[in-house]
C-alpha cells in the first residue's frame, strides 16, 4: 500500500533544485525568442506527473549547428523522394489494383511534408497534391508526435493518414544531405507495373492517333511568332506558249509552317500586277490534300518546291534564314544559283552643255525629268551652320585690290556663309576717297576664275577652304588679297582645324621641324639678337617677318596662326565707370526700386560699422534682392570694388544707384557685351610679342626656354 501523498509522508523531490521559476510560453532557441508550446512544465522547468512533452521542429541537439535558426539555414532545402502507393480496385474486371506514382517533398525549416501525385493524360483520377503541406503526425500509437528527417530512407514503407508509401529513389541533393547526418540510404528499387497503364499503352499502340484529336500549337506560336524565312526563288515556264522566266519570292512562317509566295514583276513586263502567287496556306508535298506537309527542313539554297504543280526553284535566302539554318540544323553551304542573266552595262547620258539662261543647276534639272524641279539644296548643313543667336557661323576677311591704281587704297570685308557658301563683299566708306562704300557684291557663289562658261561639266565654287590670311581670289574681275580675319573667324577655323589645314597647328609644326639642321641654328641665333634681355620674347612684327623668309612653305594664315599659338596677349582692363553706367541701364529697364532697402540691407549687416562687408555677404545681399544684373557683370563690380576680401558697399551702392547718381546712356554694343559674357575684339594685328623660347622647345627640343639659345643644340 502506497503512502498517502502528504507533507513528511512522500519524498521531498525539490531537494537540491536550484530553480524554482514559474515556467512560460516563451523561450529562446538558437538566440531567437519565440513560442516553444501551449504546454507548460511544473516549477522550474520539471515535467508535472504523467506529462509528455512533444518534441520540438528541430531533431538536433541544442548547442549544435549554426546560430541561424532554422527556417534561415534551411531556407529553399527541400528533400525530394520518389515514391508509390498501391490503391485497389473493387468494381473492375481488367484491373485488380493499380500502382499510382509520386513526389513526396520533406520542407527542412519547418518539418512539413507534401505530396504530390504525378499528373497523367485522360486518367479519370483526380491527380496533383495528395497531401497539401503541413507537419505529418506518425500513425498510432504515436500520434502525438511528427515525422522528422530520420523518419525517411530509401526502400521502406512510411504510413501516411492510413495510406502506406513506399519510397523508391530520391535526387543528388537530398542523398547528400542524409548522407552527411550519418543515415545509410538503402539501395534504389523499381516502381512495380501497373497492370492498367501497361493496357492503355497497348491500346494506344493499335490506334496511334484518333482523327479528332487535337495538336497543341501554342508553343510553336509564341516561340516562332513574326518569324520567317524568305527564300529567292523561280519558275521557269519557257516552254509554255508565252511563258517566260517568273521571279517569285516564298515566305516561311515559322509560327504554323505556313508559305506564301509572292511574285515580282519588274516594270514594263506586261503583266498584271496581283497581289499574291500563292496565299498563305501550308502547302502539301504530292500537290494533293494529304497530311504531308513542306516544312523548314526541307527547303534548301538549290533545292526545288512543288507548288500544285508548278517546279519551283529556291535560289537564294536572306541573312535570318542563313542563320536560322546553321543554328538548327548546321547547314553552312549557301551556294546562290544564278538564274538572271547580267544586266547589260549602262550607257552613259551625257549632259548638253550649258546654255547660259538661269544657274547651271536650274539646266541640269530640265535634262534629268521631264517637269523639272528647283535643285535641292542641303538642309541639313543649313540648319546646322546657320546663324544661331550670336554664332554668325560666317567668315569675316578684310581684303585690299591688287592693283597699282588708286583703287589699291579701297578696303573691302569678304564674308562667307557657311550655312550655303555664299560669299558677299562690302566696301568700308572712307573720306576724300570719291568711293561711296556699302555694297560691292551681293550675297551668291562665286566661280573659281579659268572655266569654261558653255560646258557640260558642273562649275567650280569657292570653298571656305579657299579663304586664308595672305591668300588672293578673283571675283568679279577684280582680284582680292585677303589681309587680316575677325577674331570669330580665326577661332573657328582653329577650333576647326580637321577642316582647314591652315590653321591645323600640328601641320605647322610639322613644318617647321623639316627645317634642315643646318639652319636650326641660325634660327636660334636670330630669334636671340631679336631678344637682347634674354626674356625668352620677341616682337610679333620682326617674328613674322623672319618665318615669312624661312624657306619651309608657311603661308601668312600659318604665320598667324602659330603666333597666336604662343603669343603673349593681355586683355584690356575694363572701365569701371562703363561697368556701372551699364548696370543701371539694366537696374533703370527692369525698374528695380528697392535701392533703399538694398542700402538698409547692408547698413544692418556690418554691426562693427566699418562701412565694408566680405563679398560673400554682399553677393548674399544682392542674390536676396534679386538685383537684376547679369552673373558676369556683378561679378566684375564686386570685384572692382574689393580690397583684401572687403568691399566698400556705399561706393558700391553709390555707383548702381541710378536714382541719386544717375549715368551717362550707354551704347547697346556695350550693353551686348556684357550680357552675353564676350571679351573686346583682339585681332591678328593687336600680337605685340610671341614667346619663342617654348616654340623652340615645342618645335627643336630645347631644354631650357631661358636658355641662350645660340649655345644650345
Amino acid at each position: 500500500m502506497a503512502l498517502p501523498f502528504l507533507p513528511g509522508s512522500s519524498r521531498n523531490t525539490h531537494l537540491g533544485q536550484e530553480k524554482f521559476h514559474k515556467s512560460q510560453h516563451f523561450d529562446h532557441s538558437n538566440g531567437i525568442p519565440m513560442l516553444v508550446g501551449s504546454e507548460k512544465p511544473g516549477i522550474g522547468g520539471e515535467r508535472l506527473e504523467g506529462q509528455n512533452i512533444k518534441p520540438k521542429h528541430s531533431v538536433y541537439p541544442k548547442g549544435q549547428g549554426r546560430d541561424l535558426p532554422s527556417w534561415i539555414a534551411f531556407d529553399k532545402q527541400v528533400l525530394c523522394f520518389e515514391a508509390y502507393f498501391e490503391e485497389t480496385v473493387p468494381f473492375a474486371q481488367n484491373e485488380k489494383h493499380r500502382i499510382r506514382k509520386c513526389q513526396i517533398y520533406f520542407y527542412l525549416e519547418d518539418d512539413t511534408i507534401q505530396v504530390v501525385e504525378t499528373q497523367y493524360k485522360n486518367s479519370g483520377l483526380p491527380q496533383g497534391t495528395l497531401i497539401r503541406r503541413h507537419r505529418v503526425p506518425l500513425p498510432p500509437p504515436k500520434d502525438d508526435q511528427f515525422y522528422n528527417v530520420y523518419d525517411f530512407n530509401l526502400n521502406q514503407q512510411m504510413v501516411l493518414y492510413s495510406r502506406t508509401f513506399t519510397l523508391t529513389n530520391c535526387d543528388t541533393f537530398t542523398r547528400n544531405f542524409l548522407t552527411k547526418l550519418g543515415v545509410q540510404l538503402n539501395e534504389p528499387i523499381n516502381v512495380p507495373d501497373d497492370p492498367y497503364s501497361n493496357l492503355r499503352k497497348q491500346w494506344d499502340e493499335m490506334n496511334p492517333l484518333h482523327p479528332y484529336e487535337r495538336r497543341d500549337t501554342l508553343k510553336q506560336f509564341l516561340d516562332h511568332d513574326r518569324e520567317l524565312l524568305r527564300f529567292y526563288c523561280y519558275w521557269d515556264d519557257s516552254e509554255s506558249a508565252c511563258g517566260d522566266l517568273r521571279e517569285l519570292i516564298l515566305l516561311y512562317f515559322l509560327a504554323d509552317d505556313t508559305i506564301e509566295i509572292l511574285e515580282v514583276i519588274p516594270p514594263n513586263s506586261g503583266r498584271d500586277a496581283r497581289t499574291k502567287f500563292l496565299h498563305r496556306s501550308k502547302l502539301p508535298k504530292t500537290g494533293t490534300i494529304s497530311e504531308e506537309f513542306y516544312k523548314d527542313c526541307d527547303l534548301a539554297v538549290g533545292g526545288e518546291v512543288n507548288v500544285w504543280g508548278r517546279r519551283v526553284v529556291l535560289a537564294d535566302c536572306d541573312d535570318f534564314t542563313k542563320q536560322h539554318y546553321r543554328s538548327k540544323y548546321g547547314i553552312e553551304d549557301f551556294t546562290p544559283v544564278q538564274y538572271k542573266v547580267p544586266p547589260a552595262p549602262e550607257l552613259p547620258k551625257p549632259v548638253p552643255p550649258f546654255n547660259g539662261f538661269g544657274s547651271e543647276e536650274d539646266s541640269l534639272q530640265a535634262c534629268l525629268k521631264l517637269l523639272p524641279k528647283p535643285p535641292r539644296k542641303d538642309f541639313n548643313k543649313f540648319m546646322e551652320k546657320d546663324r544661331c543667336g550670336l554664332n554668325s557661323n560666317a567668315l569675316t576677311f578684310r581684303a585690299k585690290m591688287t592693283t597699282d591704281t588708286f583703287e589699291a587704297e579701297r578696303v573691302f570685308f569678304i564674308s562667307f556663309h557657311l550655312c550655303d557658301d555664299t560669299m558677299s563683299v562690302v566696301e568700308t566708306p572712307q573720306k576724300n576717297s570719291g568711293m561711296l562704300g556699302g555694297r560691292f557684291l551681293e550675297r551668291r557663289r562665286m566661280k573659281k576664275p579659268g572655266q569654261e562658261l558653255f560646258k557640260s561639266e558642273p562649275s567650280e565654287y569657292f570653298t571656305a577652304q579657299d579663304l586664308y590670311v595672305g591668300a588672293s581670289i578673283y571675283l568679279c574681275g577684280k582680284v582680292f588679297q585677303l589681309l587680316d580675319a575677325d577674331e570669330y573667324t580665326l577661332n573657328y577655323m582653329e577650333q576647326h582645324a580637321e577642316e582647314f589645314p591652315k590653321a591645323n597647328i600640328g601641320n605647322i609644326l610639322s613644318k617647321l621641324r623639316s627645317i634642315p639642321e643646318g639652319k636650326q641654328a641660325e634660327v636660334r641665333k636670330f630669334l636671340a639678337l631679336g631678344d637682347p634681355g634674354n626674356t625668352g620674347l620677341i616682337p610679333y612684327q620682326s617674328f613674322r617677318s623672319f618665318l615669312m623668309g624661312l624657306d619651309c612653305g608657311l603661308t601668312e594664315h600659318e604665320v598667324l596662326v602659330v603666333s597666336r599659338c604662343f603669343s603673349e596677349r593681355k586683355q584690356p582692363e575694363e572701365d569701371v565707370g562703363l561697368m556701372l553706367a551699364v548696370a543701371q541701364d539694366f537696374l533703370k529697364r527692369k525698374s528695380f526700386q528697392e535701392l533703399h532697402e538694398l542700402a538698409r540691407a547692408f547698413r544692418q549687416r556690418d554691426r562693427q560699422k566699418t562701412g565694408r562687408l566680405s563679398t560673400k555677404e554682399t553677393r548674399n545681399i544682392c542674390k536676396a534682392f534679386k538685383l537684376p544684373l547679369p552673373e558676369k557683370l556683378l561679378e566684375d563690380l564686386l570685384s572692382k570694388f574689393a580690397d583684401e576680401d572687403k568691399i566698400d558697399y556705399n561706393a558700391f551702392h553709390a555707383g548702381i544707384n541710378w536714382e541719386d547718381h544717375c549715368a551717362p546712356q550707354v551704347m547697346p554694343e556695350d550693353v551686348l557685351r556684357f550680357v552675353v559674357n564676350t571679351r573686346p575684339h583682339v585681332d591678328g594685328a593687336a600680337l605685340e610679342t610671341v614667346n619663342y623660347s617654348t616654340l623652340l622647345q615645342d618645335v627643336f627640343s630645347s631644354t631650357s626656354s631661358n636658355s641662350d639659345p645660340t649655345t644650345s643644340s
